[in-house]
């Protein structure tokens, strides 16, 4: 059985971009059973970013209750906190301690974070970069690694970080004989990476973004603010250069997609076009919204889920950081 792992960050509410590319793909997956799913809160990477601990923990409870809304089963997933493993900690360290500084220096974020400080003059190449920001990718590495994990689904820009997992498995053992499987970095081809607000990728790094479970008059208002052309209704439109048909799409059957593209070519006007998209992903959204809002208001239920799902992780990470321990020489004396 192959065990696929799929990290969450713990950075701010997950708006519809997270939800067609990430958790609705992620917990169609899950549903296999020929799969062992593994979903985990990266509460410990968010601190490389955030510096709000209330933020933090807000975080973590709107994205577990958004997962949980939108399908994920926890009872066929593993679905827990990173935290609230604490061997994955301690394999950090083992790897690190294995881990070549080489290595980290080539990783895109801390080579981008250089390329900022030399752009703007300053003589220390390093400052303001904290060892967290340094060594994420051991970090995710013994997220991956802890698990035995065989694929990892991930975005194009994650794919270095797989290929660092694989690295320091690798190394390991060599060194200390075969104990990590070696995990292979998994990129959707379908999965759909939608525009924000302004056209560009949807982000909170842009401030562009839809949240997933806006109230009813807030999604309408947001959509109501997408940016369109000049183009007048009645004059044929490109579906595939309009970011209401890329989101109208990701939530469409391919023939409700089809109609909408014969509607743009009989000239649909844009606040007609509006108003279709905003009666569609409600009517996608507003089952889930519904019981996100009743996990919102039971925090305790939600914790109750992933601490359940923190000790079925266990159950696996325990025993094989035993192995782990006794491999690099970390053993009883008698």
């Amino acid at each position: 059985m192959e065990t696929v792992l799929t990290g969450i960050t713990t950075t701010g509410a997950p708006h519809i971009g997270n939800y067609v590319g990430a958790i609705r793909p992620g917990v169609a997956a899950s549903a296999d059973p020929g799969t062992r799913s593994f979903f985990f809160l990266a509460d410990y990477h968010s601190l490389v970013k955030g510096r709000d601990p209330d933020r933090m923990a807000r975080s973590t409870l709107e994205i577990a209750a958004a997962w949980l809304a939108c399908g994920l089963d926890p009872q066929k997933a593993v679905f827990y906190r990173q935290s609230d493993v604490p061997e994955i900690m301690e394999l950090t360290w083992i790897l690190t301690c294995m881990t070549a500084k080489g290595l980290m220096n080539r990783a895109h974020a801390y080579k981008a974070a250089v390329a900022d400080n030399e752009a703007a003059g300053d003589r220390d190449p390093d400052k303001g970069i904290t060892m967290g920001l340094f060594s994420y990718p051991i970090l995710m590495a013994a997220d991956i690694l802890m698990f035995r994990t065989s694929k990892v689904p991930v975005g194009a820009d994650q794919i270095q970080h797989v290929e660092m997992a694989r690295d320091i498995a690798a190394r390991f053992n060599h060194h200390y004989g075969e104990t990590f499987v070696m995990p292979e970095a998994v990129v959707g081809e379908t999965s759909a990476v939608l525009p924000g607000l302004d056209g560009r990728k949807m982000s909170k790094s842009y401030d562009n973004t839809i949240p997933l479970f806006a109230p009813e008059k807030r999604l309408r208002k947001l959509i109501m603010k997408i940016k369109t052309n000049s183009q007048e209704p009645g004059e044929p439109k490109d579906p595939d250069q309009s970011t209401l048909f890329s989101i109208y799409r990701a939530f469409a059957t391919p023939e409700e997609t089809a109609e909408m593209r014969e509607r743009y070519a009989a000239g649909i006007g844009w606040g007609e076009m509006k108003q279709a998209l905003f009666e569609y992903v409600n009517g996608q959204l507003a089952d889930a919204r519904g019981e996100y809002e009743r996990l919102i208001a039971s925090p305790d239920h939600v914790e109750r889920t992933l601490r359940a799902g923190a000790q079925r992780a266990r159950e696996v990470s325990r025993p094989f950081l035993a192995e782990i321990r006794h491999a690099v020489g970390v053993r009883p004396l008698g």
